[in-house]
């Protein structure tokens, strides 16, 4: 059902009778792995910077003579890398009558004339600590969703909002495209393995107990068809960053499956976990991803959340994606 705007009072925020069940999923695996919005690194400013380097390519041909001059002088540039960190800001408005009346109830729903009220108690004891509570379980998905499909964006004025690079949009270099020139294809393993190969040749997914695919529940159906099912192959768990998540054999070692609803349908991401990390911009005083009491307007509690993040995805090529993926038939 959709929430309310404004300030939540006994007429729009009803109480209701016995135990109270969360209908919305809560997971945010990606963000939990990393290092949850209590883990990370804190940065100093709204743009955080990391530099990569790399070295030249191994040869068979630079052995030296005996006697010789020293060979020319070489050395290794250094890249940049950047991103900025996003503004998380909830606001939470209940009124002091919302408040104490916690015996208030609505009705039973039922269509007998005689079920007016049942026994049983408000599982909403305290309805401003539990509606912060929400807020802050709300942007931890906000996260979780923009960490994995944030489009970047850095204004050059106040008018537009900062928004972090996600690890999609990030992966530029190993990227195979299911599209066969006509036509999106189902996943196969031949994507799969290619996918593996390049992230594999360029560095990514060397350390096997952070070496993950990330998979919405569709395509989790094609990783388990490829690999375990026609493979005969058992699958296993592992604990990475206290997200427990199941293991399948490749020929690159083995890697941990993601089930996240929050990846594109139409994408796999093969992900080198070590390399990534929120990024927190604290606010002197307050921390981060803090809640605060606003000024007083009225006969009401207003608690402001707030927080600045964003994501380091370290060396791009460690990581990998398949992009316009069709279901599978």
């Amino acid at each position: 059902m959709p929430g309310i705007t404004g300030q939540g009072t006994t007429f729009n925020l009803p109480n209701y009778v016995g135990e109270l069940f969360a209908v919305s999923p809560e997971d945010t695996p990606f963000l939990s792995s990393i290092g949850g919005l209590t883990g990370g690194r804190p940065a100093e400013s709204t743009v955080f910077t990391w530099s990569g380097y790399d070295l030249r390519d191994a040869a068979t041909d630079r052995q030296r003579v005996e006697g010789a001059d020293a060979p020319a002088a070489e050395g290794r540039a250094r890249f940049l890398v950047s991103n900025v960190v996003e503004i998380h800001q909830e606001t939470v408005n209940t009124s002091y009558t919302k408040q104490a009346a916690t015996g208030q109830f609505a009705g039973t729903g039922s269509a007998h004339p005689n079920a007016a009220g049942l026994s049983g108690t408000n599982a909403v004891a305290d309805e401003h600590s539990w509606q912060i509570a929400q807020a802050l379980k709300q942007v931890a998905r906000d996260v979780e969703a923009t960490f994995i499909s944030g489009t970047f964006q850095e204004p050059s004025t106040n008018g537009t909002p900062r928004k972090t690079k996600g690890l999609l949009e990030a992966v530029t270099t190993n990227v195979v495209d299911a599209n066969d020139g006509t036509d999106d294809q189902p996943l196969t393993e031949t994507m799969l393995l290619d996918l593996l190969q390049q992230a594999w040749e360029a560095g990514g997914i060397s350390e096997s107990e952070t070496a993950t695919l990330m998979v919405g529940a569709a395509r989790k159906r094609d990783v388990t068809r490829i690999f375990v099912s026609d493979k005969n192959y058992q699958e296993q768990t592992r604990n990475v960053g206290g997200v427990n998540l199941q293991t399948i054999e490749t020929d690159f070692g083995r890697l941990n499956v993601m089930l996240n609803r929050y990846m594109p349908t139409n994408q796999v991401a093969a992900v080198s976990m070590e390399q990534c990390a929120p990024r927190f911009l604290p606010i002197p005083g307050k921390g981060f991803l803090f809640q605060e009491q606003l000024a007083k307007t009225g006969a009401a509690d207003r608690t402001q959340i707030y927080g600045e993040i964003g994501l380091e995805f370290g060396n791009e090529k460690t990581h990998g994606k398949i992009i316009n993926i069709a279901p599978a038939a």
